[in-house]
């Protein structure tokens, strides 16, 4: 195998190829990206078994042939090497790997790619298009709020649940639930697939333009397909938790409030909060939020105010800051409002402004009782 590419349009390929190499792999050769080149037109391929991606690129090609390079030496050389037209060329006998540039030459022990696990096939697939800007809103509004407890395992995934025209993005750890609604969907598909959120994770980081995406799954895996480029993953096979039912719906109380304002102040508010709950607590009244927190172990403590326009009955109520504001980072809305009803149940975080067609539900659990 021998061709020629520009460093920098490699370099991209590699970048996106790069989320899939795990560092601690199952067999060896998943260290590696398997290239693979026919007629002009390199594939590169990495996977750790749960998320597969493909990105393909054309090449000058003198040779076709396939070979696995290992991912992190590779990806290092191309990105020290400044924006220059690359030769790469491969040695069949001992699957060594040979880098050609301006500079010099750099020569790497590659492996067979005969090695190399098969990537998930997508057949007997259901498929619908969405645009990019709305797939990564539905991941960057829930994965933050997914659990780590590998004992929950449907948990520790997104909840992509397809109803016709909607498309719903669920996350929640029994503290948090994010629930991101899309209408305006053009499918005639009812399903519900939990996918993992590493995979997720590089999906949403490979999709820089806005395109359309196909997105295809069939009982084992999903598969997104944009541009040059394809990410397979492995579907968690579990039930969901009913979500539904634990959305309150008859929140009596209602505080309106700056969401910059009130993120920078949990921010500087809860650096003087217990390191173990993060609590910060909130006094709510007609006008104005006080945000506080203490450390009694260290004698630390912290207050602000904030203006709200709110509606109900004064009270105080506890909250962890870390989920308060990771929440409220992740909205785009000017203004949030806080609905409540009572300081020991759950409440929901909203924003005042939404696109057309979408819909988004935070819900927090507090973390103290008691009313004023």
């Amino acid at each position: 195998m021998r061709f020629e590419v520009s460093s920098s349009e490699l370099l991209k390929q590699l970048n996106i190829a790069f989320g899939a190499i795990s560092n601690n792999p199952v067999l060896p050769v998943m260290e590696d990206f398997l290239f693979d080149v026919v007629k002009g037109v390199l594939t590169i391929t990495s996977t750790n078994l749960e998320t597969t991606i493909i990105t393909k690129m054309p090449v000058t090609s003198e040779e076709d042939g396939t070979i696995a390079i290992p991912a992190k030496i590779l990806l290092e050389t191309v990105k020290a090497l400044p924006e220059h037209p690359i030769t790469i060329s491969t040695d069949d006998e001992n699957n060594g790997v040979k880098i050609l540039s301006a500079f010099g030459v750099y020569k790497l022990a590659g492996d067979s790619p005969l090695d190399f696990p098969n990537p998930p096939e997508e057949d007997n697939v259901e498929s619908l298009v969405m645009n990019s800007k709305k797939i990564q809103k539905g991941i960057a509004n829930t994965i933050f709020a997914t659990s780590n407890d590998e004992l929950r395992l449907a948990m520790t995934g997104v909840l992509i649940h397809i109803d016709f025209t909607r498309i719903h993005f669920v996350a929640t750890d029994a503290h948090k639930l994010v629930k991101y609604t899309f209408g305006n969907l053009n499918s005639d598909i009812t399903r519900s697939l939990i996918v993992p959120k590493k995979g997720l994770s590089q999906v949403k980081n490979a999709l820089s333009e806005d395109q359309d995406v196909k997105i295809s799954f069939n009982k084992t895996n999903i598969f997104f397909t944009f541009g040059a480029t394809k990410i397979a993953c492995r579907l968690i096979d579990s039930k969901y938790p009913e979500y539904n039912a634990v959305i309150p719906v008859d929140l009596p109380f209602e505080a309106l409030i700056n969401r910059k304002d009130f993120l920078n102040s949990l921010r500087r508010i809860s650096i003087y909060a217990n390191k173990s709950t993060n609590q910060v607590l909130l006094n709510i009244t007609d006008q104005s939020i006080t945000v506080s927190a203490q450390d009694l172990d260290f004698s630390n403590e912290a207050t602000e105010q904030l203006s709200c326009e709110y509606v109900g009955e004064p009270m105080t109520i506890g909250f962890n800051a870390k989920f308060l504001s990771e929440m409220l980072s992740v909205i785009e809305a000017d203004d949030i409002k806080l609905l409540i009803s009572d300081p020991s149940k759950a409440n929901l975080l909203i924003p005042v402004e939404e696109e057309a067609g979408e819909n988004l539900v935070m819900l927090v659990m507090p973390v103290m009782m008691g009313h004023q």
